[in-house]
């Protein structure tokens, strides 16, 4: 078991989770839809977290400059106009439910981390942040993208339940 905690503050933003082994794929996004929202069903199950190994996130670069196609996973964050880019995002950010942090976390909406018809694209950067004002989590839960919440490894830590601390995700 492993609780995620503010590097800046200390507060607890989770509960004990269990990790898995890796992301889970993506299904069919209509699977599970939300009718109300529009929202797709969390990637991650309430009570666990993944690490996800990839780049996720803003900022974006050209996949041309890369010389590689973006690869579609189904996971990739909606951005209108710019579907030839690729995430340069931080690697092993820590993948939670939205519901095993939300009450902890305070959304802020300046300039556009914030877009979407049906909820935050994530597509900006970091759209949530801990009550210390540590900006620290990226949510996308839009009804066109993925339905997942990253903590950024950097900007938070894990405490096992072992006592051990680990603090380089």
């Amino acid at each position: 078991m492993t609780a995620f905690y503010c590097a800046r503050c200390a507060i607890a933003l989770t509960g004990d989770l269990v990790a898995l082994p890796a992301v889970p794929e993506v299904g069919d996004p209509d699977d599970g839809r939300d009718k109300n929202t529009g929202r797709a069903r969390s990637t991650i199950a309430r009570g666990h977290y993944a690490i996800d190994p990839d780049p996720w996130g803003a900022p974006f670069v050209s996949a041309e400059v890369l010389g590689k196609l973006p690869r579609r996973t189904g996971r990739e964050l909606l951005r209108v106009g710019t579907r030839d880019t690729v995430s340069a995002g931080r690697r092993d950010s820590v993948v939670v439910h939205p519901d095993d942090v939300m009450p902890r976390l305070v959304s802020f909406t300046r300039g556009d981390n914030w877009t979407g018809c049906c909820g935050p694209t994530g597509a900006y950067g970091p759209n949530l942040a801990c009550a210390c004002g540590s900006r620290l989590a990226t949510w996308a839960a839009d009804c066109l993208g993925p339905n997942e919440l990253h903590l950024d490894p950097v900007r938070v830590y894990a405490w096992h339940q072992s006592g051990a601390s680990d603090n380089a995700l």
